[in-house]
């Protein structure tokens, strides 16, 4: 597996290591593995020729498997009487030179200096159940008599599961005492434990601690070996303690996976990172739909191409359940490809995936079986990052292009702190140039949203056909909706308003953002804009406002708080009038905060109607104090507003065909009462 995976579900590890070690007995030891899934550390780590001390031997085979493979120094010591004596019954005539003692390795009593490797196959974790002070003193013990009987130059070798309070105490000894300090991971060990069905879904670690003199003033050595060959050296015993506990956790899903469906339970899903890189490289989304037969579940993986991640199809749970069921399997992983990669192919994708998807498969299916890979296409797509940038308001973005369906060029602006949203995006044009090379351009009469052609519905309904209108935009993004208010309609003047001076830059350099006698962009605050607007008596036809909200998790993305509250929603009022029109862009997740929001607007316009978008979480309010007597006299007015619309656009060449969907509009309105 040469991807590590980091879960996003939250696990009480306590709880768990509880259970785990209640349920333990006999079968405890062959989870961590015999010889055939531990000699590829073991030979990596000792030599046939190093003096081998076995502590906590018990009744497993590792020493006299390593015995018949040619390491014949090997002395075996447990605190039980009966079982060294058992063993040397079993191995005294064919093993005659291994060696078994009964000993207590808190007291050894081995000379200093004896051997070059001790050897310890889960004698730690027993010894260490928990991290009582005790236990403490005992353990300290250990690792002392362990560091009088190794050599400089020597290796504590430990096969553990490192419970965090046993990788805490190994951190806090041996690099503090000058030794090496190096995990790794191992793989072979965890398979044989789950296709016995015996496994905790745990990972299996090999410590090893190489003693060293202690030099005074010298940083002490941390690896990690967690995927595949890669050894990664890491700077502090909390990266070290962080990434094993990341892999335990996601352990512990891919388990729960391979033992039952998540059907009902929604979708689990990870990160997959490159060892040693801090972002991630795919990101796996896995779902289930019921499955009534009694035999292997049929299970594929779907490849996202770069630049389609954020349609709905992929970007939401429904849209993802959607894919699960018409892709017809019972358990589908949704792969999503993320920004800063570089992919060399829809092969090469497959090949890194295919170890890391295994571990995601349902009950049933073995771990050599050949898993489909679907996708959109034969490729994984376009994406080229055109620009990157800060705001002091969002942060860092980015300004990428893409190729969607049938090769058509998009240019989007991300939000890395947000990278599942499209803040703005503008479908591209290849023009001719002079000298004959194609030359990108802005298609003006593209609008991505939806929400973006009601919310022009609503200007069309304020501003009568041949009438000078003044409209007011609060929330530039890149600038694509008043780009299109500027081309449909002549006689429309626009004031936009934008808190941040990024996106002026960006909505002219990248996506031809033009100011001229029909459009203003002002950078301001947008509640204070309206408060002196409202207070100084300008008036506007239209105010539309489509803002995100800063307040991550608050429930409500768009718009910002202060633009619901009573006062600001007065002065808006104050700015259209009686017979103006306040249009909102709502996007809410809560039936308590939308409740709360449409109560807001009903307070201060005597009507309020929605329309709620297909496949959106968007909602576009209209709110007005006048012209509407009755509701069909609203829809009516409406309906002319979109047909309006069409046949503008189509006059001024924005659009070939309908930019509105008027039926759709008019059949999801609804007037609030």
């Amino acid at each position: 597996m040469n991807l590590l995976p980091k879960t996003h579900e939250d696990f009480s590890q306590k709880e768990y290591w509880d259970a785990f070690f209640k349920k333990r007995g006999s079968k405890a030891f062959d989870w961590y593995g015999e010889y055939p899934e531990l000699c590829g550390h073991i030979h990596k780590y000792i030599k046939p020729k190093d003096m081998i001390l076995m502590v906590g031997c018990g009744n497993s085979t590792l020493s006299a498997d390593l015995y018949d493979v040619g390491y014949r120094h090997i002395t075996n010591i447990d605190i039980s009487h009966i079982v060294i004596k058992q063993m040397q019954d079993i191995h005294g005539k064919d093993r005659c030179d291994m060696v078994y003692q009964q000993m207590d390795a808190l007291n050894m009593t081995f000379g200093d200096c004896q051997f070059s490797v001790v050897l310890d196959k889960g004698t730690l974790d027993a010894l260490m159940p928990d991290d009582s002070e005790d236990v403490r003193r005992k353990i300290d013990k250990l690792f002392h008599e362990i560091d009088r009987v190794l050599r400089v130059g020597g290796r504590y070798i430990c096969v553990s599961l490192l419970q965090e309070h046993i990788l805490v105490k190994l951190l806090e000894f041996f690099p503090t005492a000058g030794w090496m300090f190096r995990v790794c991971r191992c793989i072979e060990a965890e398979r044989k434990s789950a296709r016995s069905g015996d496994g905790a879904g745990l990972p299996v670690f090999v410590v090893v601690c190489t003693k060293f003199k202690k030099l005074p003033d010298v940083q002490p050595i941390l690896e990690m070996c967690l995927a595949g060959e890669h050894i990664q050296r890491v700077a502090s015993p909390e990266e070290v303690t962080s990434s094993v506990k990341s892999l335990q956790q996601s352990s512990l899903v891919c388990s729960k996976l391979n033992r039952g469906s998540v059907a009902g339970y929604g979708e689990v899903f990870l990160d997959l990172f490159i060892p040693g890189k801090t972002t991630p490289r795919y990101t796996v989304h896995v779902l289930d739909q019921p499955y009534a037969k009694e035999t292997a579940r049929r299970f594929a993986a779907f490849i996202v191409p770069q630049g389609r991640q954020t349609e709905w199809l992929f970007a939401t749970p429904e849209g993802r359940s959607t894919l699960l069921k018409s892709a017809g399997f019972d358990r589908l992983a949704v792969v999503v490809l993320h920004r800063d990669q570089t992919y060399e192919g829809l092969d090469a994708v497959q090949e890194e995936l295919t170890d890391s998807i295994l571990h995601l498969a349902p009950p049933g299916l073995g771990q050599t079986t050949q898993i489909p890979f679907l996708s959109v296409g034969s490729d994984v797509g376009r994406r080229e990052i055109c620009y990157r940038g800060h705001s002091e308001m969002s942060g860092d973005f980015i300004v990428e292009e893409v190729e969607g369906d049938g090769g058509q060029l998009c240019r989007r602006l991300i939000f890395l702190n947000n990278q599942g949203v499209v803040q703005s995006e503008a479908r591209l044009k290849l023009l001719k140039s002079r000298k004959g090379k194609p030359k990108k351009v802005i298609d003006v009469g593209y609008l991505a949203c939806d929400y973006h052609t009601y919310m022009t519905v609503g200007v069309a309904l304020a501003a009568p056909d041949g009438m000078e209108c003044n409209i007011a935009v609060i929330g530039l993004g890149g600038g694509g909706l008043c780009t299109f208010l500027q081309h449909c309609f002549q006689k429309v003047r626009i004031t936009a308003v934008d808190i941040d001076p990024a996106m002026l830059e960006v909505a002219t350099e990248y996506f031809d953002l033009v100011q001229d006698e029909k459009l203003d962009v002002y950078i301001r605050d947008g509640t204070q804009f309206i408060e002196q607007a409202a207070e100084k008596g300008t008036s506007f036809h239209a105010v539309l406002i489509d803002v995100d909200s800063k307040t991550p998790g608050a429930g409500m993305s768009s718009p910002a708080p202060q633009f619901l509250e009573l006062s600001l929603l007065q002065d808006i009022k104050k700015c259209v009038g009686d017979k103006g029109l306040f249009i909102l862009n709502l996007v809410c997740r809560t039936s308590e905060l939308r409740e709360e929001a449409i109560n807001n607007l009903k307070a201060i316009f005597k009507s309020v109607s929605s329309c709620k978008m297909e496949q959106e979480v968007n909602e576009i309010i209209f709110c007005t104090d006048g012209g509407i007597e009755e509701k069909e006299t609203w829809r009516s007015r409406l309906e002319d507003a979109a047909n309006r619309v069409n046949a503008l656009a189509k006059r001024r060449k924005l659009q070939a065909g309908d930019f509105v969907d008027v039926a759709h509009l008019v059949n999801s309105l609804n007037i609030t009462e």
